[in-house]
């Protein structure tokens, strides 16, 4: 679909930033239970896709289950843990099915967002690509959809003497698919997620794979199946039912064993161990390199279909180092203790930046918005600017659920806001929580990984309520959310609180 043109805004009700995950299933909710309202999506890529798109380095892949990572509306029927071109497969099968399509504009990097108080109008300043033409767009609500990291620069530590270095060097984030790396020594520098993905894809073509991690990350072992899945598949069950089902069966086992992560950690590595030997062998050796410092599930689990990097392990073909690096030279990397890691090809797994709302300058009413300054509401709304929701998803959960879970509520609150006439709603806190003390966005005791931690500064604070912070905690939400009270005290429509009391003005909400 063709952007606005250059003479004049384009309006639509409801206008979606970001055409990934999130966005394509919000677009879903938005059509199926707000069919009145107009809508667009502006995608910054020439496709969709977002974290699918951008990543290509080998072995690409999901590291949670499609059964809850694909949307509740439409059944996953593959294997659980998917490569990305499925997974885009699925998600282009959600656009053409349900005529997403024509409402997505592609090429459009968006420069600029303010809200108008006068106007209760959000207008949106855009770049099109493919001529360079400054669009302009006009929404009565934003839904931002955009992820949470830097999809052009990843995070590359400043190491000493990189320059140094005559072997090729890139982050995982910017791999380019045409690399040969086949009979070549690479070094993996990282642990977490796109570590235990890349690490056994080249174990597969490489000379050998050396890891260099800093420290040790947690690792679950599973063959990748889903056996409920798999018999009633078997007994004639339809897919959607399979489906719901499914998703049913693994959200109960992720309760079951996130409780566990706190409850009785040493038990649940002690399980987890069992599962690497199935894989490793018996006499498999977890000190020094497998064993992390930090509680389990306090970072992402990392997800090992049929054990494939401790296979690539058993087989000789890959060695783990852990340790920090002292200085890269010109045929590798020293390490702190000394040794020198030789390698073709150095990968950096080294995370991303940290990225709030997609770095795009935001203001109402034409003041800057500093989202530092700004309290959240359960994770999606923010004190001080009207008429937008962020889509954060979970960590210790599929992001998707969120995804589904959000979508009911913007769809609820859109409707709401037409059946009292409501132009405007803000979120401001209440009487009852004056006082309140502001935190940091998470506590580094619940969820700690390093691109969160560095960017604490940028994402707003949260509360010591509920209401007032994303817990991080689907399996109370999926209970909480569906049953806000949209007239409740934190609610403030065109300036005004609905319930008794109705008192509360712009003043009062910009002091909160």
């Amino acid at each position: 679909m063709n952007g606005a043109t250059g003479s004049g805004a384009q309006h639509v009700d409801v206008l979606i930033v970001g055409a990934g995950i999130s966005g394509i299933g919000s677009a879903y909710h938005l059509q199926d239970q707000c069919p009145g309202k107009s809508y667009a999506i502006l995608e910054m890529k020439d496709t969709f896709g977002g974290t699918w798109e951008t990543h290509k380095y080998p072995g690409v892949r999901s590291d949670s289950d499609l059964y809850t990572f694909g949307y509740r509306f439409k059944p996953w029927v593959d294997e659980p843990i998917a490569k990305a071109e499925k997974i885009l497969r699925y998600m282009g099968e959600v656009i053409e099915e349900n005529g997403i399509g024509d409402h997505i504009h592609y090429g459009h990097r968006i420069t600029g967002c303010n809200w108008s108080g006068k106007d209760n109008l959000w207008t949106v300043k855009a770049v099109r690509k493919s001529d360079g033409a400054e669009v302009t767009f006009t929404a009565n609500f934003l839904w931002m959809c955009q992820g949470y990291y830097d999809h052009e620069k990843p995070y590359v530590p400043d190491w000493p003497g990189l320059s140094d270095y005559k072997g090729q060097f890139v982050h995982a984030q910017l791999w380019d698919p045409e690399t040969d790396y086949a009979g070549k020594r690479v070094l993996v520098i990282g642990s977490g997620a796109t570590a235990a993905t890349v690490v056994p894809a080249f174990a597969e073509k490489a000379a050998h794979v050396t890891m260099l991690q800093r420290s040790p990350t947690y690792f679950f072992c599973s063959p990748n199946q889903n056996e409920l899945a798999d018999r009633l598949r078997e007994i004639g069950i339809d897919e959607p039912t399979i489906h719901r089902v499914v998703r049913a069966q693994v959200m109960y086992d992720q309760d079951q064993l996130t409780k566990r992560c706190q409850s009785e950690p040493d038990a649940v590595f002690d399980e987890l161990k069992e599962l690497i030997k199935l894989y490793a062998g018996e006499d498999f050796e977890f000190e020094p390199h497998f064993t992390p410092r930090y509680r389990v599930w306090q970072q992402r689990l990392a997800f090992c279909p049929e054990g494939d990097i401790f296979q690539a392990a058993k087989a000789g073909k890959l060695t783990v180092v852990t340790d920090t690096i002292d200085t890269f030279t010109e045929k590798g990397v020293r390490t702190a203790s000394g040794e020198e890691i030789e390698a073709d090809i150095i990968v950096a797994a080294t995370g991303f930046r940290l990225s709030v709302m997609g770095d795009i300058p935001f203001s109402v009413d034409d003041a800057p918005v500093d989202w530092h300054d700004t309290v959240n509401y359960r994770g999606m709304m923010f004190t001080g600017v009207p008429n937008l929701v962020w889509v954060m998803g979970y960590f210790r959960a599929s992001w998707t659920l969120r995804v589904d879970m959000l979508g009911d509520f913007v769809c609820h609150l859109l409707n709401h806001m037409d059946e009292i006439g409501a132009k405007r709603v803000d979120v401001a806190l209440r009487d009852e929580d004056k006082g309140m003390k502001l935190l940091p966005w998470i506590e580094e005791d619940n969820f700690n990984p390093g691109y969160l931690m560095r960017g604490l500064d940028k994402l707003p604070r949260r509360g010591d309520k509920p209401e007032w912070r994303h817990n991080q905690d689907y399996w109370a939400e999926r209970d909480e959310i569906p049953n806000i009270d949209l007239d409740g005290q934190e609610f403030v429509y065109d300036n005004h609180r609905r319930a008794a009391g109705e008192t509360a003005g712009a003043k009062e909400m910009a002091d909160a």
